[in-house]
């Protein structure tokens, strides 16, 4: 026989040897098998489902953004000579965006989103409508009625129906038709009401259109079939831009058509990735435990193959081996349903859901959610594994009495190293925001080690304690710190579920706090929006008069987009994700002689009353950090199609959560002198206000400023509470999946110590413990041990709630101990049942057996 077949039988040794122990079944694998299964179900579903989203959203984005390219305008139309440059380029479809009141003529009124299209419209795909007619048809005018197609929602909140009247603005609107689609409804984002189409004829009609309203225009380009390349798309848009450089154009095109549901989606991927991957490292928990139980049942197997010659090398080798077959067996079924996931999504819910998903195999990410899988299974086996390396045979038939502890080899310690390293980095490199992941590494890091020194002081504890007068309590005692005690395995079981269930306990009872419960209190009742300068005092008068105990605010608004800052293009700029929204689109801007209400200047000075030098802008703090501003840098603000350049005189902070009037940038008043600003108001009332006052006051603003529009605050913050709802839910719904990873990982390690158990209990029993002495020795023993971990998992889960809450989600943070306190009351309750109930099964082996054995 060769060398080089010797050699080829050497290096296959370990898998045939492998192969031939998994021959018996999976025994004891179960757990690590599901552990795997459902963390690379996880990711391999999440990252498929997102990238079928995302191909969805490519393929759809002509029809998802209206055409080819999207021009948009704040304020104001295009002119004259930009609408024929447009028009120059392909086919064009104008479309007017705006919040306005509808009434009904019994003086009911609700907040629509108000959008009017010209005849071209859609240049792509087709407005489904109930009746079924053609959208011209629709919005013509007939009988002196302009006509209008609504949201369902709309009809049932002012229990209307097709045929009836209404008014918005100036202007009748017969409702003919109710909207079952619309072709560039994503592009539109969220609303705060239901959608209220009409044409551009009726809008110009409403008289809602005045210098400075609150109006967006979007101009929809097609090109030509035979020239709509990605090179004629970058052409047009630098055409635009150098024709009309003032313009304030927001361009998107059909490459990213809804950018804000795409950002929404990655970051959805983000979360649900590294909810994924919790799972993943909380069932590596559970594959430690199996791996460490498999060897322990395989001492005489292993002692036999030192025993005929091989080598520690060898013995690593073969169960190595084992471990990344049973990995791999693990992951397979967790790939098919991955992988099935974007199909499933798509046949079950393609009709009701209003996303394009474009169901396909993923290959990329279905790799690396197998490489997760089997990482995770190594970073977790290789240390158990190392540690036989060294055991004698005489070491390994005594660990069946009192198991040795040590270190394994540094070739082992660093193996493990390595994988841990290579799971963080992909992590980290692969996240759609790197800084989230990489708090998120090392926070598992640090709850990792945290929970090993948990598990070490409750053993130290309990190896110092006074000696007890109860051999019940005595024997409780010795089994949390005895050589092979379950204590670390159920610590890091334990402790990793329940703080993460603290985590959303917290994370939820806060949101909810912070948006159902606290705002209503101290937030306004109203936002008025498009108060012409010129009835601004006679507003103030009327709604004085109305409501004489309520505080009302005014200032005036208008609309910008940062073109530059510091002299950096905004497209250059590199923003934090915290504050890169600041620069997606136009904000809200307005000037002020005054620190305006809810600010407190921070860094530099306020303006003069009587100031008239160079343009000075005030600038929220936390904004400019993230925009790598200081005090007397440049900021360029396109603002009705003319860049306005303010040196930065002051930073300001101020508090969001107020839903007062809050914004970015508060310009000295010179700076927009005899612009056409529209004002904006709040109105507060005391102690909270009651429906009666705030329909009444709707009502009285219907007749006498029709062309005013009123926000509900309760009804904005009613719709927001179903968003947050659903936010939570979603975070419980995806946490679930870790959570049941604990418990089976809790349940693999009681389930561990089986053999020690029934040793114990026979040599207990032999020398006269009763079955209900080792029940109650058991017991407390469970309790103790939950106890204490359950204290570890109330303050982790309250430290992560708090880090989520105030850092990720920029809110303030209540630690909410109720919900916290009775989840750690149920975790103990739960440890102490599944222990005894592996307990009893204990107890009924038979002694005779054991006892022949020893």
């Amino acid at each position: 026989m060769t060398s080089s077949m010797l050699n080829s039988q050497t290096l296959w040794l370990p898998l045939r040897l492998a192969l031939r122990e998994l021959r018996g079944g999976l025994r004891g694998f179960y757990v690590f098998i599901v552990c795997i299964a459902l963390g690379v179900m996880a990711i391999a579903g999440i990252g498929s489902l997102s990238a079928s989203l995302v191909d969805g959203l490519a393929r759809d984005g002509r029809i998802i953004l209206g055409g080819d390219l999207s021009f948009g305008l704040s304020h104001r139309e295009a002119t004259v000579e930009e609408r024929t440059f447009l028009e120059a380029q392909g086919r064009v479809s104008a479309a007017a965006t705006m919040r306005a009141m509808a009434r009904t003529a019994d003086r009911r009124s609700a907040l629509v989103e108000l959008k009017a299209v010209d005849q071209a419209h859609p240049l792509h795909g087709t407005v489904a409508l109930e009746p079924a007619q053609p959208i011209a048809t629709a919005l013509a005018r007939r009988d002196g009625a302009f006509g209008a197609a609504v949201d369902p929602s709309f009809l049932s909140r002012l229990d209307l129906k097709p045929g009836d009247h209404i008014t918005v603005g100036s202007a009748t609107f017969e409702i003919r038709a109710a909207i079952q689609s619309e072709p560039d409804r994503l592009a539109s984002g969220i609303g705060f009401g239901p959608r209220f189409l009409i044409s551009e004829a009726a809008l110009h009609a409403t008289g809602l259109l005045q210098p400075g309203s609150l109006v967006r225009w979007h101009y929809r380009l097609s090109l030509p079939d035979n020239d709509a390349s990605d090179a004629a798309l970058g052409r047009v848009t630098a055409a635009a831009e150098k024709q009309f450089p003032q313009a304030g154009w927001e361009t998107r095109s059909r490459d990213n058509a809804s950018p804000a549901l795409e950002r929404n989606v990655e970051r959805f991927t983000q979360y649900l990735t590294l909810v994924g991957l919790t799972a993943l490292l909380v069932g590596g928990v559970g594959v430690a435990n199996a791996v460490k139980s498999h060897l322990d049942r395989k001492r005489d197997v292993i002692a036999t193959l030192k025993t005929l010659g091989a080598s520690g090398t060898r013995v690593f080798s073969i169960y190595l081996v084992q471990t990344i077959v049973l990995a791999t067996i693990g992951a397979l079924p967790g790939l098919l349903v991955g992988a099935l996931l974007p199909f499933l999504v798509a046949w079950i819910f393609g009709s009701i859901i209003p996303l394009p998903i474009a169901p396909s195999l993923h290959i990329g990410n279905l790799a690396l959610a197998l490489l997760y899988g089997v990482l995770t299974a190594l970073a977790f086996a290789l240390w158990p594994l190392g540690r036989a390396h060294d055991i004698g045979v005489a070491a390994l038939f005594r660990d069946g009495i009192a198991g040795e502890r040590h270190w394994p080899r540094l070739p082992y310690v660093v193996a493990t190293v390595v994988v841990v390293c290579a799971l963080a980095i992909l992590a980290v490199v692969l996240a759609y925001d790197r800084k989230i992941a990489a708090i998120f590494v090392a926070a598992a890091a640090g709850v990792f080690v945290m929970l090993r020194l948990v598990a070490a002081l409750v053993m130290f504890v309990a190896s110092r304690a006074p000696r007890a007068g109860s051999a019940v309590v005595r024997l409780a005692i010795a089994n949390i710190h005895r050589p092979g005690a379950l204590t670390p395995s159920v610590v890091l079981s334990l402790g990793l579920g329940l703080a993460l269930l603290v985590t959303v306990i917290e994370i939820d009872g806060n949101l909810r706090r912070q948006f159902v419960a606290a705002l209503p209190d101290k937030a306004p009742a109203f936002f008025f929006v498009d108060i012409q300068s010129s009835e601004a005092e006679a507003f103030d008068a009327f709604v004085r008069t109305q409501a004489p105990r309520a505080t009302l605010e005014r200032v005036p608004m208008l609309r910008g987009r940062i073109v530059s800052a510091n002299g950096i293009p905004a497209e250059e700029l590199k923003p934090n994700p915290s504050t890169a929204w600041v620069l997606q689109s136009d904000r809200g801007i307005t000037f002020s002689n005054e620190v305006p209400a809810g600010s407190r200047v921070s860094d530099g000075r306020w303006w003069t009353p009587d100031d008239t030098g160079p343009a000075l802008v005030s600038f929220e703090k936390k904004v400019a950090e993230g925009l790598g501003l200081k005090l007397g840098d440049p900021i360029t603000v396109n603002v009705l199609g003319r860049d306005i350049t303010a040196q930065i005189a002051n930073l300001r902070t101020l508090d969001w959560q107020s839903l007062g009037i809050n914004f970015v940038m508060v310009f000295s008043p010179a700076t927009f002198r005899g612009a056409p600003a529209m004002h904006i108001a709040t109105l507060t009332y005391p102690g909270g206000s009651s429906v009666a006052e705030e329909t009444a006051l709707i009502k009285a603003m219907a007749d006498a400023f029709p062309t005013v529009t009123a926000v509900r605050v309760r009804e904005t913050i009613e719709a927001f509470s179903g968003i947050v709802a659903n936010l939570v839910l979603a975070i419980r719904g995806a946490s679930a999946l870790t959570l049941l990873m604990a418990v089976l990982v809790l349940g693999g390690a009681l389930a561990a110590g089986h053999r020690h158990r029934v040793y114990d209990a026979v040599v207990m029993r032999t020398v006269g413990a009763t079955r209900q002495h080792l029940v109650l020795a058991y017991g407390l023993e469970y309790m103790l041990i939950a106890s204490a971990t359950a204290l570890f998992g109330v303050i982790a889960g309250s430290l992560a709630g708090w880090l989520v809450v105030t850092q990720v989600m920029n809110l303030s943070y209540a630690w909410l101990p109720g919900p916290a306190v009775a989840a750690a009351g149920f975790a103990v309750v739960a440890v102490v049942i599944l222990g005894l109930i592996g307990t009893f099964r204990v107890l009924g082996q038979k002694p005779a057996p054991v006892l022949r054995n020893l």
